[in-house]
């Protein structure tokens, strides 16, 4: 609990000044994709890039991330968190899930992290991520962090399981602008809170804030449905569930599924 009151005390602090590169685009294939091949016009801290429109917008593994052109926010950030252990780069996951959240919580109640790394409203995806990190013998040479959040969009593909934006919680448009520049203050605070070495304690903020985390719920794996409740994170981010029979169940990504049912 000691770790945990210093993050909370450390967040309430103004976050260092610390330059930041922001490209702007109007159309684009992957915000993600743009970054892995760009040159950066300055020695930033942080390199953002953002678009309107995402012509092939990527998620987690094969997922894809569907946007309306110029209602959303569509950004990636580029770090480079050389003194985060390789071992423990989920951590970066968990710092940029939080991140959110902490803004998100400005606009609304119910926001919390589905792990992985997705922002839920309640039962409804509000924002995914992809993260993607180049690593070394060294340790973790960069990290590219997507974001797709949902603002002000109105109309979903009905392919969409249980999508949600700002606009439908809060019932009228959110200034896009605004609320970037909220999140990037918010992710150069988290990403500082890496560099001081507050690992335990954004972990434990982290499961502390996940969506299902209180009480038994259904979930699906290779071998079918299956009651579980969530006990832990490890730090390569592996999920722990505990069963109804009382086994302990460990999970990588995509090798789990949240039974969430259907908005539709």
């Amino acid at each position: 609990m000691k770790l945990f009151s210093q993050i909370k005390e450390k967040l309430t602090r103004k976050p260092k000044e610390q330059p930041i590169e922001v490209v702007r685009l109007e159309e684009v294939d992957s915000t993600n994709s743009y970054l892995r091949t760009y040159s950066p016009h300055s020695d930033a801290d942080m390199i953002v890039v953002t678009t309107e429109y995402q012509t092939a917008g990527r998620g987690q593994g094969t997922n894809h991330w569907e946007s309306a052109r110029g209602e959303n926010l569509l950004f990636s950030l580029l770090i480079h968190p050389s003194w985060v252990p390789v071992g423990r780069q989920f951590l970066l996951s968990e710092a940029g899930a939080l991140a959110i959240k902490e803004v998100l919580d400005h606009y609304t109640e119910g926001i919390s992290l589905k792990w992985p790394n997705d922002i839920y409203w309640h039962d409804s995806k509000l924002s995914g991520t992809l993260i993607e990190t180049s690593v070394s013998s060294q340790g973790i040479r960069k990290c590219i962090y997507g974001v797709g959040l949902n603002v002000n969009q109105t109309s979903f593909p009905s392919t969409l399981p249980n999508p949600v934006s700002l606009r439908q919680i809060l019932g009228h448009d959110v200034d896009r602008e605004k609320l970037l520049q909220a999140l990037l203050a918010s992710f150069k605070k988290y990403y500082e809170l890496t560099r001081e070495g507050a690992y335990g304690a954004i972990s434990e903020l982290y499961f502390e804030s996940l969506y299902w985390r209180d009480g038994y719920h259904v979930f699906c794996d290779q071998d079918g449905q299956f009651e579980g409740k969530i006990f832990g994170v490890e730090d390569d981010g592996r999920l722990l569930l505990h069963d109804r029979e009382g086994r302990v169940r460990e999970y990588a990504f995509k090798e789990v599924e949240f039974s969430i049912p259907s908005a539709h």
